[in-house]
Formats: C-alpha cells, sequence, structure tokens
C-alpha cells in the first residue's frame, strides 16, 4: 500500500492538529471535541475537510450528547455498538484503518487528483463496441451534472416534490420509445449489457413457449454476450451463438425450439442489417425478438418496433454522456404494449392530482422488490437517472432535426473512410463502424493509428474496425487513412462510397414540444431552472430518508468527474493509456478491503443490487467447485430488503425465510430449526447489519458462526455501513461477502435515482469468483456482471477523495455522528412518535423508525398524510412504509447540522399536534391540512372552504418573513396514484392535456 506523503511543509497528522489546534489533549476523546473552523483569529491551522463534512460542531455536537445521555462519541460508541463485533481504536484510528493515508485539505485532494488524471492519455476513441465520443452542450453539463439541485436528489417516491426529474424523465421515456418505434420505455437500465439481460428474463416470464433455448446474434457486442451468459446459467438458460442473416431462409436461426432470440443493429462489426426478416423469421417459430438498438443510427435507420420487436434495449451513452472509462450511463429496455406490465425498473407514468391537474409518479412496479421479494421481475430497485435526463436534454436541445444532422456527419465520415479503405472493408450496409481486413497486417495498424493518437479496435491478427462518431473530424479520418498506408496495407482506395444508403426510416419522431421548445440555450437553461425548482434536493432541505444515506455530496469531490482525463477514457483503451484511473481504482479497492475487513474487492457492480448479485454468484461458484450443488438454499430474514431475495432467485437460489422476533431481531431460533431443516442444503444466510429495522443485533456473531457451521457462506448487506465504518467491519465480524454503496455510505451521489455503484468484498476463498470481463485481460473472463470491466469507473474519483480528506478517525467520527443524530431524532420524537425497534438500553443504530400505527387507528391519520404534509413544512419526507407499514424510517446522516436536526424534529412535532386536532374532533378526517396536503400557490387562488385557513395550510411554520424556514412549495396536490395505473400513460402527454 502506498501512502503519498504530506505536500506541505505545515502538514500534520488528524491527531496531531487536535492537539496543535488546543482543542484536545493527549489521551482526550476524539468524539467530544474537535477542531473547529470557527477557531480563534490566533490559530492558522488549516479546517480539516471532517470539519466541513459532518453537521454539528463541537457545541452542537455537546448538546446532542446531552440529550442522549452519553458524553462522548466513544462512549455511545460503547452503549449502541455490541462489543463482540467493535473494533478497537489506537488513538483514535480504528484497527486495520491504519493502512489509510493521513486526511489531505480539499486542495490538496484535489492535487492528488489531478496527479492521477495527468497519467491518463486521452486519444481520439475509435474503439466503438457502444461507447463513443461526444459532446455534452455547456448549458446540460453546467446546470445538470455540475448541479446539486439534480445531482443531489433521490427517486422520486415522493411525486409532488419530484415533479420536475419525473418531467425530465418522462421525456427520456418518450425519446427512446419514438426512436425505437416501440410503445413504452423504462425510466433507464444500470447499462445496455444489463438492458439486455432483462430483456432475455422479460421474454422468457412474457412467452408461453416452454422452451428455455434463447437464441444470441455472433454479431452482438461481447460485453453483452458476457452479461447474457452469466444471467442464463444459474438460472437454466441455454445460450446459443448463431450468425444471424435476413438474407437467408429462416433467417440463419438453429433447428430446434427456442423461446426467444437476441440481436442487434448495427452489430458489433458495423454490419447493419435489416431486422424485419429476423423478426419474423423468429415470431413464425413462436419465438419473441429483442433487438439492440444504437439511438442515433435508429434516427435514420428504420426501427425495429416498427419491425414487429417484442422488446429493444441498449445505451444513450452518446447522446451527451461522457465514457467516463465504461460509466455510468443510462440503459434502456423498450417494450410493446402487450409486455408493459413486465417492463423491470422504473416506469413514470401520467396520471392527475386532487384538483385534476396534470402530476407525473412512479407507476406499477415502484418499489416492487419490497413487495413481491423473490417473486419480483428483477432485483433492479434503481436506474441511471441523472445520465437518463442528461440524455433526453440532449435529445430536446438537438430536436429531431439536430439529432438527424449529428447521425448523417457521423456516417459520413464513416463513409470516407471506407471508400479510402476500398476492398478492405468488409461489410457494404454500416452505420458508423468500418470493418477492415487486412491479412497480417491489423496489430501494425492499430500501432500506427496510435502514434497518430487514435484509438482503433484490433478484433484479430487480421481485422480492424474504426468506428466514428459525433467527435470524430476530417483530421481524424485522414489519421486513420494514413495509418493504413504507413502499415503497408497497400489498399488502394476508391475516390467515394458506392455502397447502398441507409436511411429507410419514414415517418416523424420526437414531435412532442418537449423536443422542440428548448432549442436556444436560453431557452434550456431557463427549462432546467424550472424544472429543478419543483424539487426538493440536499441543497434546499435536508432529505431523511431511512436506509438512503443522504448526506453531503461535496463539490470538491464531485469536481474531478468532468476533468476529460477521467470522463474522455474508452472502457477497452489500452493500459497504458489509463494508468491514472487503474491507479485510482487500485487504491480505492484497497481501501475499501481495510474499512470492510475483507481480502479482495471487486468495482465492476455498478448498482447495489448487482453487487448482491455478484456476491451471492460468487458463493453459488464456490459451492460448485467443491461438489456442493445441492446447496441452494438462502436464509433471509423477513425483515431484509427486498433486493435480497430477488437477487437469490436470480442467483439461481431458492429463498426461505427467517422470522424475526418482535423486537425486530432475527428469531435465532427459529434460524436453528430452518439450518436444522436445510443444512445439508444451505448456501448462504443474506442478513442487513445494522438490521434494516435500525438496530445493531447482539446475535450477529451466533448467526455467523451457526450458518458457518452448517457449511453456508454469510452475505452481510451493506446497505447499512454509515452505521459501521471504523466502528466495526463486517468481514471480521463474519461476513464471507458484502457489497457496499458507494452512493450512500461514500458520498457518490443519489442522482435522483442513479449513479450508483455497488462494489463487493469477499474473503479470500471467494476471490477467484469476482467479477470477471472478456475485454479486461487482467480480469477473468467469467461472472460478468456489468457492461464495462470497472463499472461506472468515472465517479469513482468521488469516493476516492472522500476517504482521502476524511482519513481514518474522520471516517470513524463521521459513523459515530450518525448514530448521535439517529438516537438524538428518538430522543426528542420518542413521546410523539413510538420508536419501534431499539437495542439493549434503547439505543438505535444511525437510523429510527417512527409507529404511526396506533394513531392511524385512533384518528385516521396516515403514514401517507404524515409524509405529504411534511412537504408543506419544506421537508422531503422520511422512508414510508419500510420495512414495516404503518411507519415512517429516518435517517438523518452526519451532515446535517442542529439547526436542521431541530428543525425536522419541530416539523415532525407540530405534524404530531395537528392530528391530536383530528382525533378531537377539531378537524375531520377527510378535511384537514394532513389530508388535503400539500398545498400549492394555486390551491390558495380558488375558493377555499377548508376548517383551516390558508396560512395554515401553506405555512404551518410561521411566515418566511418573520424569520421562519423557507421552502420548496410543491408544483402539485397530492397525486392520485390509482388513477394513473388504471390509465397508463407513459409518455409526454399532448400540449392540450394542461388546457384547462
Amino acid at each position: 500500500m502506498v501512502r503519498h506523503p504530506p505536500t506541505g511543509k505545515d502538514r500534520r497528522s488528524y491527531r496531531g492538529r487536535f492537539k496543535l489546534s488546543g482543542t484536545m489533549t493527549e489521551g482526550e476523546d476524539t468524539g467530544t471535541r474537535r477542531e473547529s473552523h470557527m477557531m480563534s483569529s490566533s490559530s492558522h491551522t488549516q479546517p480539516l475537510f471532517a470539519d466541513r463534512h459532518i453537521g454539528p460542531d463541537a457545541d452542537e455536537l455537546a448538546r446532542i450528547l446531552g440529550v442522549i445521555g452519553v458524553a462522548s462519541l466513544d462512549e455511545l460508541a460503547h452503549h449502541a455498538v455490541p462489543a463482540s463485533i467493535a473494533d478497537p481504536v489506537d488513538g483514535g484510528v480504528p484497527t486495520g484503518l491504519a493502512v489509510l493515508p493521513e486526511p489531505l485539505s480539499e486542495e490538496e485532494a484535489t492535487g492528488r487528483l489531478r496527479e492521477l488524471a495527468d497519467r491518463n492519455t486521452v486519444r481520439r476513441s475509435m474503439i466503438g463496441l457502444g461507447y463513443y465520443g461526444t459532446h455534452t452542450p455547456g448549458v446540460i453539463r453546467r446546470n445538470i451534472l455540475e448541479n446539486p439541485a439534480w445531482y443531489t436528489a433521490y427517486t422520486p417516491y415522493q411525486p409532488e416534490i419530484s415533479q420536475g426529474r419525473l418531467e425530465a424523465l418522462l421525456n427520456f421515456q418518450t425519446m427512446v420509445a419514438d426512436l425505437t418505434g416501440m410503445a413504452v420505455a423504462n425510466a433507464s437500465m444500470l447499462d445496455e449489457a444489463t438492458a439486455a439481460a432483462e430483456a432475455m428474463t422479460l421474454m422468457l416470464r412474457a412467452t408461453k413457449n416452454k422452451s428455455r433455448r434463447l437464441i444470441v446474434d455472433a454479431d452482438l457486442f461481447p460485453q453483452t454476450r458476457a452479461v447474457i451468459e452469466t444471467r442464463a446459467e444459474p438460472l437454466g438458460i441455454e445460450v446459443v451463438t448463431a450468425e444471424l442473416d435476413p438474407a437467408i431462409e429462416g433467417a440463419g436461426l438453429p433447428p430446434g425450439d427456442f423461446y426467444g432470440v437476441i440481436t442487434q443493429v448495427p452489430g458489433a462489426s458495423g454490419r447493419l442489417v435489416d431486422a424485419g426478416p429476423i423478426i419474423a423469421a423468429a415470431h413464425e417459430r413462436d419465438a419473441m425478438v429483442a433487438v439492440g438498438v444504437d439511438l442515433l443510427a435508429a434516427t435514420l435507420v428504420t426501427p425495429p418496433g416498427e419491425q414487429g420487436a417484442d422488446a429493444c434495449f441498449g445505451t444513450t451513452q452518446r447522446f451527451g454522456v461522457p465514457m467516463g472509462f465504461g460509466g455510468p450511463h443510462a440503459g434502456y429496455l423498450t417494450v410493446n404494449t402487450a409486455l408493459t406490465r413486465q417492463l423491470p425498473g422504473r416506469l413514470v407514468g401520467v396520471s392527475k392530482d386532487a384538483d385534476d391537474n396534470i402530476g407525473y409518479r412512479l407507476s406499477l412496479q415502484t418499489r416492487e422488490q419490497h413487495i413481491r421479494r423473490e417473486r419480483a421481475t428483477s432485483n433492479i430497485c434503481t436506474a441511471q437517472v441523472l445520465l437518463a435526463i442528461i440524455a433526453a436534454m440532449y435529445a430536446s436541445y438537438h430536436g429531431p432535426d439536430g439529432l438527424r444532422a449529428i447521425a448523417r456527419r457521423t456516417h459520413a465520415r464513416a463513409t470516407r473512410i471506407a471508400a479510402a479503405l476500398g476492398d478492405a472493408v468488409v461489410h457494404q450496409n454500416f452505420f458508423d463502424t468500418v470493418l477492415t481486413q487486412v491479412p497480417g497486417k491489423a496489430a501494425a495498424v492499430v500501432a500506427a493509428a496510435r502514434e497518430r493518437d487514435i484509438d482503433l479496435r484490433l478484433v484479430d491478427d487480421d481485422r480492424v474496425t474504426i468506428a466514428c462518431d459525433e467527435t470524430t473530424t476530417d483530421a481524424d479520418v485522414a489519421a486513420v487513412v494514413d495509418a493504413f498506408a504507413a502499415a503497408g496495407t497497400g489498399i488502394e482506395g476508391r475516390d467515394e462510397w458506392t455502397g447502398p444508403g441507409i436511411e429507410t426510416r419514414s415517418g416523424d419522431f420526437l414531435t412532442h414540444p418537449a423536443f422542440h421548445r428548448h432549442r436556444t440555450e436560453t431557452a434550456m437553461l431557463r427549462y432546467l431552472r424550472a424544472l429543478s425548482d419543483k424539487d426538493i434536493a440536499l441543497d434546499r432541505s435536508m432529505i431523511p430518508l431511512g436506509s438512503c444515506t443522504m448526506k453531503l455530496n461535496a463539490t470538491t469531490e464531485m469536481e474531478p468527474i468532468t476533468w476529460p482525463e477521467f470522463a474522455n477514457l474508452h472502457p477497452f483503451a489500452a493500459a497504458e493509456d489509463t494508468e491514472g484511473i487503474r491507479a485510482l481504482i487500485g487504491e480505492l479497492s484497497e481501501w475499501l478491503a481495510a474499512i470492510t475487513g475483507y481480502d479482495k474487492v471487486s468495482l465492476q457492480p455498478n448498482a447495489g443490487s448487482q453487487g448482491e448479485y455478484a456476491g451471492l454468484l460468487a458463493i453459488r461458484r464456490y459451492h460448485l467447485d467443491r461438489g456442493d450443488a445441492q446447496r441452494d438454499i438462502c436464509l433471509i430474514p423477513a425483515s431484509a430488503h427486498g433486493t435480497n431475495a430477488a437477487s437469490a432467485v436470480m442467483a439461481g437460489m431458492r429463498v426461505v425465510v427467517v422470522a424475526c422476533r418482535e423486537n425486530g431481531d432475527v428469531d435465532t431460533e427459529d434460524l436453528a430449526a430452518k439450518i436444522a431443516e436445510h443444512g445439508a442444503n444451505l448456501a448462504a444466510t443474506m442478513i442487513t447489519y445494522p438490521s434494516t429495522h435500525g438496530v445493531f443485533e447482539d446475535a450477529i456473531g451466533e448467526i455467523c458462526a451457526a450458518v458457518h457451521d452448517a457449511g453456508g457462506q454469510v452475505y452481510i448487506d451493506g446497505a447499512n455501513l454509515n452505521a459501521l465504518v471504523g466502528v466495526a467491519r463486517p468481514g471480521h465480524f463474519g461476513g464471507d461477502v458484502s457489497h457496499l454503496n458507494l452512493h450512500k455510505t461514500f458520498c457518490i451521489p443519489h442522482g435522483g435515482g442513479g449513479p450508483g455503484v455497488g462494489p463487493i468484498g469477499v474473503r479470500e476463498h471467494l476471490a477467484p469468483y469476482l467479477p470477471g470481463h472478456p475485454l479486461a485481460p487482467e480480469l477473468s473472463d467469467e461472472l460478468t456482471v456489468s457492461a464495462a470491466p470497472y463499472g461506472s469507473a468515472s465517479i469513482l474519483p468521488i469516493t476516492y477523495a472522500y476517504i482521502l480528506m476524511m482519513g481514518a478517525a474522520g471516517l470513524r467520527r463521521a459513523t459515530l455522528s450518525a448514530i448521535a443524530s439517529a438516537n438524538y431524532i428518538a430522543r426528542r420524537l420518542g413521546d410523539h412518535y413510538p420508536v419501534l425497534y431499539t437495542g439493549d438500553g434503547g439505543w438505535v443504530a444511525h437510523e429510527c423508525i417512527l409507529d404511526l400505527r396506533e394513531l392511524t387507528k385512533q384518528t385516521g391519520v396516515t403514514v401517507d398524510d404524515v409524509a405529504k404534509r411534511l412537504a408543506d413544512y419544506g421537508f422531503h419526507a422520511p422512508t414510508m412504509s419500510f420495512p414495516v407499514a404503518g411507519t415512517l424510517m429516518v435517517e438523518p446522516t452526519e451532515s446535517e447540522n442542529l439547526e436542521e436536526l431541530d428543525a425536522f424534529c419541530d416539523a415532525m412535532i407540530a405534524i404530531r399536534a395537528e392530528i391530536d386536532r383530528v382525533g378531537a374532533g377539531e378537524w375531520p378526517v377527510e378535511d384537514n391540512p394532513l389530508r388535503g396536503a400539500p398545498h400549492t400557490t394555486e390551491c390558495l387562488v380558488g375558493e377555499w372552504d377548508h376548517p383551516y385557513t390558508r396560512e395554515e395550510a401553506v405555512y404551518p411554520n410561521g411566515l418566511p418573513s418573520a424569520g421562519n424556514r423557507t421552502k420548496v412549495w410543491p408544483a402539485v396536490r397530492r397525486i392520485d396514484g390509482a388513477f394513473g395505473d388504471r390509465n397508463l400513460v407513459c409518455s409526454c402527454p399532448p400540449i392540450e392535456s394542461f388546457a384547462e
């Protein structure tokens, strides 16, 4: 492990700074005092980043600790965290974390990241394979990607305060459905390969065909095929590769039964074929068809949806989203009308609010994993919202004519290259990618191109592909042609390309005003501002969503992701050109392994759900290699995240539910009984720690030992790792594998519902089964779970910077501050709303569950009423009805200061007083400020016949002019979800719909 030395002559260690600042003495508890950036003017010590990241200052922390009844954070750890798992601390640094570098200042961390960036070489990438150069319009980059109003928002579970991003996602769905010619698109997928794998299982669910054979076109992207094969094997799906060709009888489909076909236009080789005959031939044999579609090509080429495809999948990366060494990018999946209710992932629909105005909401499958668990259509509970919005706005900014023009320029440059390379060109029909045959000269051509700062794709010893894109210039074309000549290919070119034309698409697309109104920068700027003003994100308020960890995403952490040295790297670029990002990945992997107590880490999974899946695949393969094929039982507590059960089923396991006790803990007696019943077949248990009920369970060691004694493996879900970092390490208290959520614990923003990163850490015996990739020589070629070898690599600098600036002691302090804040809220609100679950001594972990069920029985006021009413107070609601129906789960994180914590508590206490007025009969159950919430500005204008005043409706805190809290006004009244599901509309409504 390389530790980077201090860069300034006055650099001091974390502990040393504390001592020199005069705020602590030798041996004093690190949790009770902190170096404040509001120190005396005589001090010249630079403030720690931890002081910027952690909300409560020294005085506020003292008040918080006083309320919860401890003298220090270390004393809190002693009470709240079981001694059996707690790591010892030496001078403020937890055991195992001493390998982390000393904390750097924000300026120093930026300098370190600049050093890494400078070690990357960004060439003109013409590799292709689903990753292309693109120009992100400045107005979109600055006002979405670099704007906390967009990147700090959460999944829009509260639609009334999320109308801006819901509208933007509806634009995305409309764009994708229009371009593919399909009826309905979802609100993005994790990447193209994941979307293809989901299409595979969607067709299997939907078909009446009893076969479990899937035909995959040989011209599919290799990474897509790899993910499909990984998904297929545990599910008993046989994947058969075939060279599909619409020009031959039967389209090249093999003999025998099969339920589905997956093909791609254009193919990996650049070949552009008519998908129509392939689709027709498959349908004649009672099989469904999913087609991968390049959306830029689809502006010119007949879309497969118009040819009868059952589903289409792909990526929107080339619509303004940088390659980023592989991600994140928004994949997509579209279906015909008959398959709408089979569609996995998020789906935005149009509904109406309480005043019959149009409103948007998540439809159908919202949180289905938490409802249907092992029967869910997929384990995917998130998407790539931020990237989907960028792609949608790229389409809005350019409009259909602009997209066609980009596509034509791209194709024209590809045809110029093809003309110059003459008979070396293999396929006559192509869009952007030209495959060439240069016997024995392929490596020389690629080397010559690199000398000209251009990366081509080496297919084999004899073939090279050249992929053009929006960024390809005339100079690039000339350099490519020159490289072929310099390699001694002896190619004779032509004056012009004489191949067939490709523009077969007829009819209009993207006709909605959303794709025509915002073509100037002024119009787009104002549109983006108008949308963001409708939403609550962390730039406006705390978001106390339990199990979501909505903490600060610091600007210094975010800045490097748009640097071209990170953003413009192709994921399959040469290792010598990507030294900086690979060094970052290596260091970050080591740090995460140290923090979690595991031996190895893979950063490939690009969401927590994919991390779960990858971890379970590792367990499954471990048992298979040991000859224990019968071990397929996964024990999952009833309190677990719904994704756990869905992931286990995807990994080929059978789920057995373990009961929980009345206090919320895992019922160890029931666990023992289930182990006794299934011991010989036990593969694993999945347990979230701290529990989904927000408690440190004392029996965690006993649970792990019991499973291990029966020959099973222990999967510790890392969703709640924000309560463990620097306090306890799952790899040391019994875990064999865990996934982490870098978008929770380690500061990657949620982006309104994605991106995320879900790496897994494993003990040494599971390391051989970490995800591989067919195009990464340093990895195995098995168990691929994401399209890119290192997943969403371009956002890893965020986590890298966070750890680099916090240091070991800072990370521990953050964890204990989060636990302190959660216990503070539990203490302040406990007299008003029962705290459902606590550990010994009444302690909670980093979140607490407020129980409203008895109040609902007594008054008729529901958890939904309270959640919507919080918007009138200026807050986003906590997590509703998870993990227990009729409750609110609150997680404040360490980033909120005492003023914000108190404001939230005051709002909840005021709402309790309102509930009491309903219970006393002062307000009717069906007409009170809670049932009427949220209230908009428009609802104040008309007749007012409610038993509460307008001021009580919209300013329950008191007027801002009197110094009270300001708020984001909800854009709509309460959305009618049932109406939206009964009358499903998932594309932009016609403009006439907004007329009164």
